[in-house]
């Protein structure tokens, strides 16, 4: 829930998050994240885009399943690292770590920016999506 000019935003959406599934929540949370802007107030850093991507793969596949990428392979060495570091986190466990990096997330940019305001002004799956895990 965000504050916007002394209102509450919440979407009704947000009551229906306590009987979704994890899976759900899991898929609206990844829908948010392939939504965001590239440019503008609210985007990932390369940090927070590696977390993403290395919680992603270890909550859909599991344990890394490939070697290991080249040395020459720099973003793709980065991104494996990253996921290997995740070995024997269950899948669940690492859909629950993606949603909670997320609402992280936002609760920091809210420190800084008007989200409700910014929710606006953005496709509207990012505001649903966000209801949907409990924002």
């Amino acid at each position: 829930m965000y504050i916007s000019r002394g209102k509450r935003f919440r979407s009704t959406a947000s009551s229906l998050s306590l009987n979704m599934s994890l899976q759900e929540k899991f898929d609206a949370a990844v829908e948010i994240i392939q939504k965001l802007p590239k440019t503008g107030p609210v985007s990932t850093t390369n940090e927070q885009k590696l977390t993403f991507y290395s919680l992603f793969k270890q909550a859909t596949i599991g344990d890394v399943n490939t070697d290991r990428p080249g040395i020459f392979s720099i973003i793709e060495r980065k991104k494996w690292d990253s996921w290997k570091e995740l070995e024997g986190t269950s899948q669940d466990d690492a859909k629950q770590r993606y949603i909670k990096a997320l609402n992280d997330m936002f609760d920091k940019i809210a420190e800084e920016l008007d989200v409700a305001a910014w929710l606006e002004q953005i496709d509207p799956v990012i505001k649903t999506n966000l209801a949907l895990i409990g924002k």
